[in-house]
């Protein structure tokens, strides 16, 4: 059974880590998302122009070329930032380089929310227009390759067919649920309104425990072999 103690590590808290102020000399792209955040925060939408933009935060606009090609990209940047923050913070913890698959993307799952949640209204900006048709919003697209890495880096247990097709098809059908998963998760926190999110950890715990629960693999692996066993044994019975 699983244990909810683990479900939250004990790590240190940090605000979206792309909130770091520097010189306007020396402009980086963690500077470039920050101003950008807090400019369609204040006004309510996206820049007309990077020169408006550029002149607004008092550095030039050829450094925030070098950097970014257009404020689309900056949009996929930010989302791809929550998850390399997690995956920051969650490798701090000695504890969770102990924790196997499922306790790890439950960690995973908290933390990540818990970095949605301190930057809460440009998020909803960022997405409330697009809330029913997530599945194929460009933003999430750099999002959705580094979260499918770091799925398959869980190494989570599938079946053996012994046929590289097959193993290919279903490790591609486990990253594809994993990522509808996120979603449907990224809504529900979109539409809670609970104290504290308490039912989008609700929802996290119950929704990746049934997951795992649905791939347990042990009781079909037995079912199987005694099918193997009895077919070969039929095979060779003598008549």
């Amino acid at each position: 059974m699983f244990n909810t103690n683990h479900k939250k590590l004990n790590i240190p808290y940090l605000y979206l880590y792309l909130k770091i102020m520097a010189k306007t000399d020396n402009i980086s792209a963690q500077n470039i998302i920050s101003y950008y955040m807090d400019y369609v925060l204040e006004h309510g939408s996206q820049p007309k122009s990077v020169y408006i933009f550029t002149k607004a935060n008092h550095f030039e606009e050829s450094k925030f070329y070098e950097h970014f090609g257009s404020f689309e990209a900056i949009e996929k940047h930010v989302f791809k930032a929550f998850l390399d923050n997690t995956l920051l913070l969650l490798h701090q913890s000695e504890e969770y380089q102990l924790f196997h698959a499922r306790n790890k993307l439950l960690s995973f799952y908290f933390t990540f929310f818990e970095n949605l949640t301190a930057n809460r209204s440009y998020v909803l900006f960022a997405l409330n227009q697009h809330k029913n048709k997530l599945k194929g919003l460009a933003i999430l697209s750099e999002l959705k390759h580094s979260f499918t890495t770091y799925i398959k880096s869980l190494d989570i247990e599938t079946l053996d067919f012994k046929e590289e097709r097959l193993d290919n098809l279903q490790h591609r059908a486990l990253q594809e649920s994993a990522w509808v998963q996120l979603l449907a998760t990224l809504k529900f926190w979109m539409d809670d309104g609970s104290p504290s999110f308490e039912k989008t950890d609700l929802f996290i715990e119950k929704s990746v425990n049934t997951s795992f629960d649905v791939l347990n693999i042990t009781p079909l692996k037995s079912v199987i072999d005694l099918g193997k066993f009895l077919f070969k044994e039929k095979i060779h019975m003598p008549k």
